[in-house]
């Protein structure tokens, strides 16, 4: 933020041109956006392999690897599977060794599904991977993950859940259980329901990657349980669907909380109507930024650099703190955003 409002584009271009200027480094016409480095670097191309490529959650998330692409010179490719298949996934990530990229970056929803072209990538290639959004097993040999711990949150989710309901039965949805972007906040919020000794019995359900089939499969949850005190949801397209069901029955007047995880419209609009008590705001532009930021060093350096875990922290947006979600637009997360294309 500069001077109280959301920092564009144009202006995120000339405070870093500005920035080189004042520490004497001379632009460079192997870089774009007027960057300057001491010495040319290629046009490289960093590739994003992502599990939910059409999902509108990552549109912040793309739109932070155009404006650091942008920045440093280099190019971006944005692939994977749009419904989480990690069989896409590992082929869209061998391909891009294969294209020998300069960096990939990738969403690692599995626990060790994606270790051998990672090990492939920067042991035997000497290519820089980094895991955003989802981190896998440990066994993996990704330099950094860049996004959100997702156990820590799962506990914080599961302790405001304790804050708002107190005792009874609640849903807790999740769009794609065991994979590793979505299923260890169920676990730390499973974990805080039960460490923090209240009468709370949750139950998890499966939605599924499809934004309205989400929406249904939560609709007929309540009315198979119309006495539930609580519907909350671990991944975006879930929360827009809980929001829905909770306007469309108007729960939250009859006592009914609700919450859940990302930005996106209708959840920010529900927020503000009274509908949901919060969503929590994990930073998607950052994981799309940071990644191109992070494999770009790596490279200029000759790996001096190396990527570094980032945590892109939690938010929690309530009615208290949601209006700018909605009255700003912008690029970096809650409205929609504007200008440029994302990378492709």
């Amino acid at each position: 933020m500069i001077g109280g409002g959301p920092l564009d584009r144009a202006a995120i271009l000339r405070a870093a041109a500005a920035a080189a200027a004042a520490a004497g480094v001379g632009a460079s016409p192997a870089t774009a956006a007027g960057i300057g480095f001491p010495r040319r670097h290629p046009r490289w191309r960093i590739v994003f392999v992502n599990h939910a490529t059409t999902n509108p959650f990552f549109v912040p998330t793309r739109y932070g690897i155009e404006d650091a692409a942008s920045m440093l010179g280099v190019e971006a490719t944005w692939t994977g599977s749009a419904t989480s298949d990690v069989d896409q996934m590992v082929a869209a990530m061998k391909h891009a060794i294969d294209q020998r990229a300069a960096g990939i970056a990738v969403s690692i929803i599995h626990p060790t599904a994606f270790n051998d072209q990672t090990a492939r990538a920067v042991l035997e290639l000497g290519i820089p991977v980094v895991a955003y959004n989802a981190d896998g097993g440990r066994g993996n040999a990704r330099l950094a993950y860049v996004g959100q711990d997702l156990y820590q949150s799962g506990l914080k989710f599961g302790a405001r859940i304790v804050e708002l309901v107190g005792e009874g039965d609640i849903l807790i949805f999740i769009a794609t259980p065991g994979q590793q972007n979505m299923q260890p906040r169920v676990d730390g919020a499973l974990d805080a329901l039960r460490d923090s000794g209240a009468d709370i019995q949750p139950h998890v359900v499966a939605t599924g990657t499809d934004l309205e089939r989400e929406r249904r499969t939560i609709e007929a949850a309540y009315r198979s349980n119309p006495h539930l005190r609580g519907l909350f949801a671990v991944d975006g397209g879930s929360t827009r669907g809980v929001a829905a069901v909770m306007r469309a029955h108007g729960l939250h007047r009859r006592g009914v909380r609700a919450g859940g995880y990302d930005l996106l419209p209708e959840t920010l609009r529900a927020i503000r109507d009274g509908h949901l008590d919060f969503t929590i705001d994990q930073q998607p532009y950052l994981q799309g930024f940071v990644p191109i930021l992070q494999l770009f060093l790596s490279r200029y350096s000759d790996g001096l650099v190396a990527p570094a875990d980032t945590n892109t922290g939690l938010l929690f947006v309530t009615n208290a703190n949601v209006a700018p979600y909605l009255t700003t637009r912008t690029r970096f997360e809650g409205s929609v955003a504007t200008g440029g294309r994302p990378a492709r």
